[in-house]
C-alpha cells in the first residue's frame, strides 16, 4: 500500500520502520529532515512538505504531539486536505482532543475524504517490537482500508465504531487510569521506603498478588528504583494528556477530582524542573514530599 507517514519522533519513527518492513510503500515528513535519514536508506521517499505525503497515498498516517501541531498542519493553509485525493484515509494516530478529532472528521467528510482516528497504547519500545495496542474509531471503510496497517503496528486493535472521537475519548481516560495509576504507586512505595521496608520487594509481591498487570509490572520496579530515565513519554506531555482528559470530562459534566489531585502533583514536578523526566518522575514528587531522596 502506498502511506504517507508525517512525524518521526519516538513513537513515530519506529512505526514508520515497521510498516515499511512489512512491504508498505512510505513517503515520509518530519520538520527534521534527518529524522527521516534511516527510513531513507531503507527505501522510504521523503518529502518537502506535508502536502507532499499526499499524493498516490491510500492512507496518510499523521503522528504528532499534540492539536497545535496537528491543527496547523491542516489549517494554517489547507494544502493538506486539499492535497488528499477524494477516498483517501487521514489516519490521526496522534492523542489529541475530542473536539479536534470531530472538527477533523467533518472537514474531511466535507472534502470527500476519511477520516480515522486510531491512538496507540504502548512506549517506544512496544512501538518498535510491534505490540502496541491500538484504538479505532471511523467510517467502516476507512478502518478496512487501514487495517493492514494495524495488523503490522499492534498486537490488538479495538474498533469501537463509526463515531472518530469516541477513540479519542477512550485514549484520554484510559491516560487518566495510567497516571493514577503511577501517582498511586508513587506513593505507595514512599510508604514502603519510609516505613522501612525494601521498596522493590513490596513491588513484587503486589504486582504478583492484587495487582497482576502488565502495567504494573512495567511501571512498579522503575518507580521502586527511582528509574526517570531514559525518558519515553515526558512528564510534560503528561500535563498535557491528563488536560485532555480534563476537557472532555468538562464538557460532558464529569467530575474529576482524583484528576485534578494529578495535575497539581505534575504542576509540582515541572514546578521543579522535571518536566523532561519521564512520566514515572511523577513518583519523585511523592517521594520528595515524604522527605526521602528521589
Amino acid at each position: 500500500m502506498n502511506v504517507g507517514f508525517i512525524g518521526l519522533g519516538k513513537m513515530g519513527l519506529p512505526m514508520a520502520a515497521n510498516l515499511l518492513a512489512a512491504g508498505h510503500r512510505l513517503t515520509v515528513y518530519n520538520r527534521t529532515k534527518s529524522r527521516a535519514n534511516e527510513l531513507v536508506a531503507r527505501g522510504a521517499k521523503t518529502a518537502d512538505a506535508p502536502e507532499e505525503c499526499c499524493g498516490d497515498s491510500s492512507v496518510v498516517v499523521t503522528m504528532l504531539s499534540d492539536d497545535h501541531a496537528l491543527e496547523e498542519l491542516l489549517f494554517s493553509n489547507n494544502k493538506f486536505v486539499d492535497g488528499l485525493s477524494p477516498k483517501t484515509v487521514h489516519l490521526s494516530m496522534s492523542t489529541i482532543s475530542a473536539a479536534l478529532s470531530e472538527k477533523l472528521a467533518q472537514v474531511h467528510s466535507k472534502a470527500g475524504q476519511i477520516y480515522v482516528a486510531a491512538p496507540v497504547f504502548g512506549r517506544p519500545e512496544a512501538a518498535v517490537s510491534r505490540k502496541l495496542l491500538i484504538v479505532a474509531a471511523g467510517p467502516k471503510d476507512g478502518i478496512e482500508r487501514c487495517s493492514p496497517l494495524f495488523e503490522t503496528l499492534a498486537r490488538k486493535t479495538f474498533v469501537v465504531g463509526p463515531t472518530a472521537a469516541h477513540a479519542n475519548l477512550v485514549k484520554v481516560g484510559s491516560n487518566f487510569l495510567l497516571f493514577s495509576m503511577i501517582e498511586s504507586l508513587g506513593e505507595a512505595v514512599a510508604f514502603a521506603r519510609k516505613t522501612g521496608l525494601d521498596p522493590n520487594e513490596f513491588v513484587k509481591i503486589i504486582t504478583e498478588t492484587v495487582f497482576d498487570s502488565g502495567a504494573y509490572r512495567v511501571f512498579g520496579p522503575m518507580i521502586a528504583q527511582a528509574k526517570y530515565e531514559p525518558v519515553a513519554f515526558p512528564l510534560s506531555m503528561v500535563l498535557k494528556d491528563l488536560g485532555l482528559a480534563l476537557l472532555a470530562a468538562e464538557h460532558a459534566a464529569v467530575p474529576m477530582p482524583f484528576a485534578k489531585v494529578i495535575r497539581d502533583q505534575l504542576s509540582t514536578a515541572i514546578a521543579r524542573g522535571y518536566q523532561n523526566l519521564d512520566e514515572t518522575a511523577l513518583a519523585r514528587v511523592a517521594a520528595e514530599n515524604s522527605g526521602l531522596t528521589s
